[in-house]
């Protein structure tokens, strides 16, 4: 695997998340089955926004899914518009799931190899799966409760060796892998996080800091800083966004609420400056849930161009 350089303020890829965009299109098609020029339309309005980079992210587009001709002309048409992909993620495929297991386990060996073929350095996995019916309902999927998890040693263990073949892989093609924290059985504390990664034990492969995903919950929570000291040194690939996050503690209502990286209850130059400090050196992805949030997801690409460091020492 080559080295990567060290990125500054102006070199650090920020890639945009493709979540405002859907998957399924009025007509009944899907993202997959658009025409070059219909992809053209999208991508040419992220790159009006001032992105150079940008990540498919599976709930637009499913990548891996592609024909190998036309993931050639799916990039060929990014690079026509000026983005490159420095990484892809993927959502609620958990290679874990009772019934689609092997399934999103052979898709994710895919979007390795569609990464490696785009020229990214990361990919994301997470272990979430699909939402529950209350939580489609909701107006936040995050105020309903996912799927019980299940203290299961075996479930862990199958999880690990899942999470080792797929680190194996990405290690062979140049990729390092983002285990996304979230919700889930594997990700859902930083100390849970720290120790799967280390059970996994392959320098490819390490935790995606998306505390955000944490903190949003509508019940106690670890201090965000806390949970950045304690991944810091196995961080790659970062999914940033931000909550405000209020608690009343004489009725124990907790609600939260999306915001930009700037105003919620994370603070990104404190948690950039830890990350920093551990050496994190990988692709950002900027996104936001409600209302215009790729416009929110401009801003955020801003703030964090302000707040990176100017240049850094080889």
């Amino acid at each position: 695997m080559t080295s990567t350089p060290l990125y500054d303020r102006d070199s650090w890829p920020i890639a945009a998340a493709m979540i405002p965009w859907p998957n399924r299109l009025p007509d009944g098609r899907t993202a997959e089955e658009q025409s070059a020029e219909e992809w053209a339309d999208v991508l040419m309005e992220v790159a009006d926004a001032g992105f150079t980079e940008f990540d498919p992210t599976d709930c637009w587009l499913a990548v891996a899914d592609l024909s190998p001709t036309r993931r050639r002309e799916f990039a060929a048409v990014a690079k026509s518009v000026g983005l490159s992909i420095p990484a892809i993620s993927s959502f609620r495929r958990s290679i874990t799931d009772p019934a689609d297991g092997p399934r999103h386990l052979a898709y994710s060996h895919r979007m390795i190899d569609a990464a490696a073929e785009f020229g990214a350095t990361a990919v994301s996995f997470g272990f979430t799966g699909a939402f529950t019916a209350a939580q489609q309902k909701a107006l936040w999927f995050w105020s309903e409760p996912g799927p019980e998890h299940a203290n299961d040693p075996e479930l862990w263990k199958l999880a690990v060796g899942r999470m080792r073949e797929l680190g194996r892989h990405a290690g062979e093609v140049g990729v390092e892998i983002g285990l996304e924290m979230n919700d889930d059985p594997f990700l859902d504390s930083a100390d849970k996080a720290v120790r799967f990664t280390r059970e996994i034990d392959l320098p490819s492969v390490g935790i995606n800091a998306d505390v955000a995903n944490l903190i949003r919950m509508h019940k106690q929570v670890e201090h965000w800083r806390s949970m950045i000291e304690k991944v810091a040194p196995y961080m790659k690939y970062w999914h940033v966004k931000n909550y405000l996050r209020m608690e009343d503690p004489r009725t124990g209502t907790i609600v939260s609420h999306p915001t930009s990286l700037e105003l919620g209850w994370i603070n990104y130059r404190e948690a950039l400056r830890i990350a920093l400090a551990h050496g994190f050196n990988s692709p950002f992805l900027v996104e936001h849930y409600g209302g215009d949030g790729f416009s929110i997801t401009c801003t955020n690409r801003d703030y964090l161009r302000r707040i990176l460091p100017r240049r850094r020492a080889h």
